[in-house]
């Protein structure tokens, strides 16, 4: 009987850890979120459940100045292309690596990770160049996703986990006469769903919050996507709102919501895959 108690000991504090490290972690958002909803935000919360002053015109205020609904449009275009590209040539480059046998793949695979060391801001202005003068897509969503178009990090993520696949399900599949586009498609991508979802919500982040290249290849407001109009917005028109603080958390809220809702609805899809079961199946 103590055994049994000394044993849940260790689960009991665990759970207590954790759980002050999640309240801990989601209380600057809940900050955020009620001093975007307040009247008169402060540095500090004064009342940890506010009951009075709740407003939606630090949102008013945003849309008034800029075109919050085109801002976000833009946004969900520029992050809708680049995860197309990220999943579509991660999966094919990934999958050639992992699992065709063809002259120059290791050198291709060395310099796919030295690219990974390279810093993006090194290479901002050749391509700033490059899109604008010799492509002349400057001022378009294309120019937007076009350097972000093939992601590495992907390629890598994608090449070991199909590395990590049963040969086994691969030569049967390739006795019942599937092609290579056939594996890939009805073989290999539903068994690594999860790490697909993974990379799609890792890769969601970065453009959704990416600032500086869209800044600089857009002068047309109407095509900046909905960081850089609201940073446009907190600069230089925030502080002389009435209310500067709700207008930043507001435009924080703004930018931050449909990240946290993509993350709800798909961590159910964050779990292992029974490999096992698929080569005794």
């Amino acid at each position: 009987m103590m055994m049994r108690r000394r044993s849940k000991i260790p689960r009991i504090l665990s759970i207590i850890l954790l759980t002050i490290a999640a309240i801990g972690f989601a209380f600057p958002f809940y900050f955020m979120i009620v001093g975007a909803f307040q009247e008169s935000p402060t540095n500090a919360p004064d009342e940890l459940f506010p009951t009075s002053g709740w407003t939606v015109d630090n949102f008013v205020a945003i849309d008034s100045r800029i075109d919050l609904a085109g801002s976000l449009l833009n946004s969900l275009i520029f992050t809708a292309g680049v995860l197309l590209g990220t999943v579509v040539f991660g999966l094919l480059a990934g999958y050639a690596i992992a699992r065709l046998d063809f002259r120059g793949r290791g050198v291709i695979w060395v310099l796919m990770l030295l690219v990974q060391m390279v810093p993006f801001q090194l290479l901002m202005i050749p391509l700033y160049v490059q899109i604008t003068r010799n492509y002349g897509l400057g001022d378009s969503y294309m120019g937007m996703i076009l350097p972000f178009l093939i992601n590495t990090t992907a390629v890598f993520i994608f090449v070991q986990f199909f590395k990590a696949l049963p040969v086994e399900i691969f030569e049967a599949a390739r006795i019942d006469g599937a092609g290579e586009i056939r594996l890939l498609t009805s073989v290999a991508i539903p068994l690594i769903r999860p790490v697909l979802v993974t990379v799609v919500l890792v890769t969601f982040i970065g453009p959704w919050n990416e600032f500086l290249w869209p800044f600089l290849i857009t002068k047309d407001a109407s095509l900046q996507p909905l960081a850089v109009s609201l940073a446009n917005y907190i600069s230089n028109v925030a502080q002389s709102t009435a209310n500067p603080n709700g207008a930043i958390l507001a435009g924080a809220t703004a930018l931050a919501f449909p990240v946290v809702i993509l993350f709800i609805v798909f961590q159910r899809f964050f779990r292992a895959t029974d490999l096992g079961a698929a080569v005794k199946g």
